[in-house]
């Protein structure tokens, strides 16, 4: 799969918009902050390593991230549609769990997190295209890296919203257990927003995976525009195409005839 220069930068230009239009105050300002000093990475950055995973591909992690986003919102509504008790939290904790579930898949402030797979078996036999890059230091669940980069800029977040970041993979990661399947009732979770979380987390995976095993083409998701909401193209903040390190990515990628 291969997202066209153009929908790497209206992705961008979606996320950026979802930070401005969500948040507000001293959050969005620092959440901007982030977003900006990771920009070069993160607008091509693979949202896995094989390629029968979700949206292994340049641009695939912001295009995973939008999808969830907007996972996230319609199962909340759902949930809330069918009497679900949906207190406790608001839409904005919601989202920013949304919003940062996969941080850490960013890599460090150094170092990206994918490195493209040099062995052609393992690229051939088993859809390995990328790597965990050996340079960062330190190894941590990609859960407890985004908590470390939100805090390294900053950011402030609720107990509802760590939470909703540390258990995004639910039972799929064995470190969840104790969040999920605690039978007494005062260590039970306090709210829903982990298990919605979840679910659009695990949706968006499926449709991606999907969309790979049909050979579709990759569609930039298109959420309806609202207050406060994570896609307006018309009022987004434009990328400047004049940073030169973005610009020599792109060379890389679609060649001097695009500039």
């Amino acid at each position: 799969m291969k997202l066209t220069e153009e929908q790497l930068l209206q992705n961008w230009n979606d996320l950026m918009s979802v930070i401005d239009k969500t948040f507000e105050g001293e959050r969005k300002d620092k959440l901007t902050e982030m977003y900006n000093y990771f920009r070069d990475r993160m607008m091509f950055a693979p949202a896995s390593g094989f390629e029968h995973l979700h949206n292994c591909f340049i641009g695939g992690y912001v295009d995973h991230v939008l999808r969830v986003m907007k996972c996230a919102e319609q199962n909340y509504m759902l949930w809330k549609e069918m009497g679900s008790d949906c207190s406790g939290y608001t839409m904005e904790e919601l989202m920013f769990v949304a919003l940062n579930h996969d941080l850490g898949k960013v890599g460090d402030l150094e170092n990206n997190y994918y490195e493209p797979c040099t062995s052609e078996w393992h690229r051939k036999n088993q859809g390995r295209l990328y790597d965990s890059n050996k340079s960062i230091g330190h190894h941590m669940p990609v859960p407890h890296r985004s908590i470390f980069l939100l805090n390294h800029f900053g950011i402030t977040m609720s107990q509802v919203e760590m939470i909703g970041i540390l258990t995004h993979d639910g039972l799929y990661d064995d470190g969840n257990k104790p969040y999920f399947m605690n039978w007494a009732d005062e260590k039970s979770l306090k709210t829903n927003l982990p298990l919605i979380m979840h679910h659009a987390d695990h949706m968006a995976s499926r449709i991606e995976y999907e969309r790979w095993k049909s050979h579709k083409p990759v569609v930039n998701v298109q959420p309806k525009p609202k207050k406060k909401s994570w896609s307006n193209p018309s009022t987004a903040p434009k990328v400047s195409t004049s940073n030169q390190s973005a610009q020599d990515m792109f060379k890389n990628l679609f060649g001097d005839d695009k500039w």
